[in-house]
């Protein structure tokens, strides 16, 4: 397989993984799966010299990094005590 053809697949992987994250209802599935499929498209857009594509997809890695922080984070919900 030469170089373009390898490439090519990253992008097909990239384009079913972030299909996949949409189907997700658990948010934090959601960002996880967008996350990895961003990742590849900023892969596959610096080495198809498509850097747009990476430019747009790395701001969306910080994006559900961003958030992906703020879910971790989130302090467990207290029930009232109902003495």
């Amino acid at each position: 397989m030469d170089n373009a053809t390898i490439w090519e697949w990253v992008g097909y992987l990239a384009s079913v993984v972030v299909a996949i994250s949409l189907m997700m209802a658990n948010i934090k599935k959601l960002r996880w799966w967008n996350l990895i499929g961003a990742a590849l498209f900023v892969a596959y857009g610096v080495a198809i010299e498509a850097y747009p594509v990476a430019l747009v997809n790395f701001f969306i890695v910080l994006i559900d990094a961003y958030y992906l922080v703020k879910l971790y984070r989130k302090p467990p919900s207290v029930t009232p005590n109902t003495q």
